[in-house]
């Protein structure tokens, strides 16, 4: 009786229709980095005294124009926890897919802590600011939010790993697990440049894009 509970589990999780919702939640982790990034970018093209040498993108939700980089982080996170519940249904409980999707979600999660506790101004940014960033409480909360949030991300690379080598993408799984060692060397780096610290998140974003895709290319099995 185990083995018929066990088959129709397996049978309900690679229905089309189930892996269809599976995959049209799970695009929300596709595109939540792409996204949010442009819009970083756009905007630190065009914000006056923003410069990607001195500021972090993070920065962008200060000032008059601020709402759109608030959207954004809302946006985002939004977006990625509803592709940790498409990665949760994709992965159908197995090798990974307990922790992948919840460390995805509490990555999800900071973007709102981040959107809720702006960072501080500092660096010429918003135009008028001081040079010298002075740390204060919603501050400290935003740089919390974020560092627990790429931790988690850092470990959803590790844990993804296992399902990505499970259906045979070996070399996927090879970059899934060295990830989380460059994103960490551009966070350490980020003391002698900001650009080091913003090239890092970006990639930890399209890493979880990628990786996101590739799981739920298709159904497991086939």
């Amino acid at each position: 009786m185990t083995q018929t509970l066990s088959a129709r589990s397996r049978a309900v999780r690679t229905s089309p229709t189930s892996w269809s919702a599976a995959r049209g939640l799970a695009a929300g982790a596709v595109v939540a980095g792409p996204l949010f990034l442009g819009a970083g970018i756009v905007q630190g093209l065009t914000r006056d005294g923003f410069d990607f040498s001195r500021n972090a993108i993070s920065q962008l939700a200060l000032g008059e124009a601020g709402w759109i980089q608030t959207v954004n982080f809302l946006i985002a996170g939004a977006l990625l926890i509803a592709g940790a519940a498409g990665l949760r249904r994709a992965l159908g409980g197995g090798v990974g897919g307990t922790w992948g999707p919840a460390l995805t979600g509490v990555f999800g999660l900071s973007f709102w802590a981040a959107a809720a506790f702006p960072a501080d101004a500092g660096a010429g940014f918003p135009a008028g600011a001081p040079d010298t960033t002075v740390i204060s409480g919603h501050g400290s909360v935003h740089m919390l939010a974020g560092m627990v949030g790429y931790l988690a991300l850092c470990a959803v690379f590790v844990v993804l790993a296992r399902p990505l080598a499970a259906r045979g993408h070996r070399g996927w799984a090879v970059a899934s697990r060295l990830m989380p060692i460059a994103v960490l060397a551009g966070f350490m780096a980020s003391a002698a440049s900001v650009l080091a610290f913003t090239t890092a998140a970006g990639l930890g974003l399209v890493g979880l894009a990628a990786v996101t895709a590739r799981l739920v290319a298709v159904p497991a099995g086939r």
